[in-house]
């Protein structure tokens, strides 16, 4: 009986050129040549790394080096001005905000106000919700003069909830009156 080529017949190694046709081919040759592309790429990629880190470092230092010096030559009293300043510029900047200008109010009232009714007082004030309460007492030449006011009280819309109390029909026909109203908080707020 005959023994199959695939069998060897002696332990002695093959040649390599047998050796070297079987190496080349076949799955395993791409897989191995796949993995160092990979293992190089990633060698490139580690070595861009370490590189990039050695750059930022020294552009840390560089830039620390430059800091301290310029804390160093920041002065003081300089830094203090300015903080001084600033809290100056907040103040005024709260003070503005919460002052209360009449001008517009009053330009309102010499607008709307004929000039057959006169106001003898006026106080406002403000409430606990921050709305402008008005108060005042005038007097006008008749009836139909304060209904004018009224109306272009409520055609307006600054000056809101007008009422005209204590209406008193003095000797020579002119009316007395106690006026209660609100006031839209723009009209007194102060505005540059």
């Amino acid at each position: 009986m005959d023994i199959p080529p695939t069998i060897p017949t002696s332990f002695v190694p093959r040649s390599a050129s047998v050796i070297a046709r079987h190496s080349g081919t076949g799955v395993t040759g791409i897989y191995g040549l796949s993995a160092y592309v990979i293992l190089g790429i990633v060698f490139v990629f580690a070595l861009g790394t370490f590189v990039y880190d050695r750059v930022l470092a020294g552009m840390q230092s560089s830039r620390g080096a430059s800091l301290e010096k310029a804390e160093k030559a920041i002065d003081l009293a300089t830094v203090e001005g300015f903080v001084q300043l600033r809290n100056r510029l907040n103040s005024g900047t709260m003070l503005l905000a919460n002052h209360v200008a009449l001008s517009k109010f009053f330009a309102i009232l010499e607008t709307v106000l004929p000039t057959s009714v006169r106001l003898t007082s006026l106080h406002l004030s403000f409430d606990a919700t921050k709305q402008v309460k008005l108060d005042g007492t005038g007097v006008a030449k008749s009836f139909n003069a304060l209904a004018a006011v009224s109306t272009a009280f409520a055609n307006d819309g600054r000056i809101k909830e007008a009422i005209f109390s204590n209406l008193i029909v003095n000797k020579d026909s002119s009316v007395s009156f106690v006026l209660s109203a609100t006031i839209d908080p723009k009209v007194v707020a102060f505005s540059p």
